[in-house]
């Protein structure tokens, strides 16, 4: 019996869904409500590219070697570290006669869902990719299960800026929702008071889009906090955050001052968007009392984040960024066309990659 979540293709242990479990069956013969992608490019999560490249002191060509050993040996691309994985773009093969996923043989996709529960095997060795980009040019193949989600690929994007936007999609639509609510609740309470957000990470991926997302759902004034002189440079460059500053998050006392200091007082809303550890006391401590904090990173530790709050008396809501918001990669994607700003910082990202 094939299940909508795909436990049938789990072969250890048993009786976990899929991205629990450390093996998964890649398979190609699909079952009826399953789709096979013939993958082009894969995108490896930011938190489990910079653990690889660090463990690896930079050297391409090793972590190029245990990408492929992880994919082998787990039938999917999970990081044993991070446990995070990414997403990839293909185009569909083969659609089983019961997939509810509305795709077509021929279809340019992007899986929206991640790779770590995604079955997976690679055929060309990765032999075109240097080890040294989070972007990974593929050959093989990949299983979609009825309760997977892809979206078909934009004509009017080049397919690797499509990817790199989502593979953070659910970020900006989250932020969207959360400070649209506190905009709405606050009006409704008669309270004319500003929302405030702060974004760290603010010149990344998830960070730029989030920033833009919480200003077009009403946020008043905004705070990219990024860690070097270059991204200040060019995220006040993109004109997207209100004010930039600089700040390292794994600093508690100066993320905090960094964020008061850039917006009058502590945040309504704190988005973390960082790929490194480390950063969920700073969070607490720059967020205002009955506020907001969205942890994006898959660096994040959720202990440490709720036992802060907790040892520095904050009330404070932390909501756990899931990757999935109806209508996100449409909201996404919308974001990237009209705002040249946030094109341009993610152009200069690929560019470097």
């Amino acid at each position: 019996m094939t299940s909508p979540v795909g436990l049938h293709r789990v072969v250890e242990p048993a009786g976990v869904l899929p991205q629990a479990a450390w093996r998964l069956d890649a398979d190609p013969r699909i079952a009826p409500n399953e789709v096979r992608i013939r993958v082009e490019r894969l995108n490896l999560d930011a938190a489990s590219f910079r653990q690889l490249a660090q463990k690896h002191g930079g050297d391409g060509e090793k972590v190029r070697a245990e990408v492929l050993e992880i994919v082998s040996t787990r039938g999917k691309m999970q990081n044993p570290v991070t446990g995070s994985g990414g997403m990839l773009i293909g185009t569909v093969e083969e659609v089983g006669r019961r997939s509810p996923l509305g795709l077509a043989v021929g279809d340019r996709v992007a899986t929206l869902v991640s790779l770590t529960l995604t079955p997976l095997t690679v055929l060309d060795g990765l032999a075109r990719w240097d080890g040294r980009s989070e972007q990974v040019p593929c050959d093989g193949y990949a299983i979609l299960f009825a309760r997977s989600i892809a979206a078909v690929l934009p004509a009017d994007l080049p397919a690797e800026l499509a990817l790199a936007v989502l593979d953070v999609c659910g970020a900006p639509a989250l932020t969207a929702r959360v400070v649209g609510e506190q905009v709405a609740r606050r009006e409704r309470a008669g309270d004319r008071s500003a929302v405030t957000v702060a974004v760290v990470g603010g010149a990344g991926k998830s960070g730029s889009l989030s920033l833009v997302a919480a200003r077009r759902a009403g946020a008043a004034r905004t705070v990219g906090v990024v860690p070097v002189e270059a991204e200040r440079d060019a995220l006040a460059a993109a004109g997207v955050a209100s004010v930039v500053a600089l700040a390292d998050a794994r600093d508690p006392v100066a993320l905090s001052t960094a964020v008061t200091t850039a917006l009058g007082g502590p945040a309504d809303v704190t988005v973390v968007c960082v790929d490194v550890p480390g950063c969920e006391h700073g969070a607490v401590l720059a967020t205002a009392e009955g506020g907001t904090v969205i942890f994006f990173s898959m660096a994040t530790s959720f202990a440490a984040a709720a036992l802060g709050a907790e040892g520095l008396a904050a009330d404070v809501t932390m909501l756990v960024g899931n990757g999935f918001v109806p209508g996100h990669a449409e909201l996404a994607l919308g974001l990237v066309r009209s705002e040249p700003g946030v094109r341009a910082l993610f152009e200069s990202r690929l560019a470097a990659d």
